[in-house]
């Protein structure tokens, strides 16, 4: 059994403020060290369930953050950036199963650190009319190859948007949203003890991915709209309004050209996440 592991960093236990999560911050070594924890309990889940691969991507900013020699001996790691496939890099159609390690809700929603993919540059996302952020991006994309999503672990609210879009994913709430910098906290040991129980659960249990081989169509609101008119110089980009732009085209390959509209994103603005 192969699994591929996503791991970000918002939604990893005991983490709240941008100074937990950013390279800069005087909390982020502790950071780092929850993050591998974390990760280190889905892949004993993963390993007891019977998994003979484990792919880790570290997906979170930098790509960076975890520590190879953190990192649990049973698996391998995909580290630092540019990744043509960003968070997914990496994930083929030979997986068996994804996993989504730290993960947190959408631009807009009141989780702790909630944003989609870019801080406050992205104000909002649709997929075929839907709203979406990094985790049902991320399960469209994975649906896409045929590999389901098994396991998400984060705040309540990103559980809660999980289910939304896939209610047979299980879920594991590490923190509970008080506001976007505030949770209730579930004790470290016992956060990790329900990660490494719902992944070794999850993967002995059938898993079906609904794949959806048809076109759709992904559409993004940017704070502005320089980037919207810059990103309409690329084939097949065309705008809502003046600072929407949306594109039609075939899963994984439009996750992969959304990486490309970040980066041109990111060489025209200068914005820390968080703001």
């Amino acid at each position: 059994m192969r699994i591929y592991l996503s791991a970000d960093m918002e939604g990893i236990t005991g983490l709240v403020d941008a100074d937990d999560v950013q390279p800069s911050g005087r909390d982020y070594e502790r950071g780092r060290r929850m993050m591998a924890e974390d990760v280190n309990a889905a892949i004993r889940g993963a390993v007891a369930a019977g998994a003979t691969h484990v792919t880790v991507n570290d997906a979170h900013g930098p790509m960076r953050n975890l520590l190879p020699e953190a990192l649990h001996p049973g698996a391998q790691l995909i580290r630092g950036k540019p990744k043509n496939m960003g968070m997914l890099d990496g994930l083929t159609s030979g997986h068996d199963a994804v996993l989504c390690v730290g993960y947190h809700s959408r631009a807009g929603e009141l989780g702790v650190l909630s944003h989609s993919f870019m801080g406050h540059e992205i104000e909002d996302m649709w997929l075929d009319g839907r709203p979406v952020g990094e985790i049902g991006l991320a399960h469209a994309t994975a649906a896409a190859l045929g590999v389901p999503v098994a396991v998400l672990t984060g705040d309540d609210r990103a559980c809660e948007e999980m289910t939304e879009w896939d209610p047979s994913v299980t879920t594991v709430a590490v923190k509970y949203a008080h506001d976007r910098f505030a949770a209730e906290l579930r004790p470290p040991e016992e956060a990790r003890a329900a990660i490494e129980e719902a992944v070794a659960t999850a993967l002995a249990g059938s898993r079906i991915a609904a794949a959806n081989p048809d076109p759709a169509v992904l559409a993004v609101r940017w704070q502005s709209a320089s980037v919207a008119s810059v990103l309409q110089g690329i084939p097949g980009v065309t705008a809502r309004d003046s600072r929407t732009v949306q594109v039609r085209g075939l899963l994984p390959g439009l996750y992969r050209q959304f990486g490309v509209w970040m980066r041109v994103a990111a060489s025209m603005t200068n914005q820390q996440p968080y703001c």
